[in-house]
């Protein structure tokens, strides 16, 4: 079996795969891009620090390591969850919702 290089993506000290010479984390690209439906030109509009070669070799990195990456932002939302359940009633929300602006 062929193993890939990715000349762009190192791994941090934490084994998070990161692009090389930044602190931009493979999996930031890979939710700009399935959030927002970003393609790499806008990817790097919006991160100017990154090149598209970058861009591209993360975007190569995640479809490679798919399942593992999806994994993590499986994770990532199931933390946002439990932080959101955890913090109590929001004020403003409920004023909105007894005028009728929210369900």
């Amino acid at each position: 079996m062929i193993t890939a290089a990715y000349p762009h993506i190192e791994s941090a000290a934490e084994g998070v795969p990161i692009i090389a010479g930044t602190k931009t984390k493979v999996v930031e690209v890979v939710l700009d891009r399935l959030a927002h439906h970003w393609d790499a030109d806008e990817i790097q509009r919006q991160h100017p620090h990154l090149t598209l070669a970058q861009i591209y070799a993360a975007l190569a990195y995640y479809h490679d390591h798919q399942d593992e990456i999806d994994r993590e932002i499986d994770e990532r939302l199931e933390h946002v969850d439990r932080v959101a359940a955890s913090q109590p009633p929001s004020i403003v929300r409920a004023r909105l919702k007894m005028l009728g602006k929210l369900p």
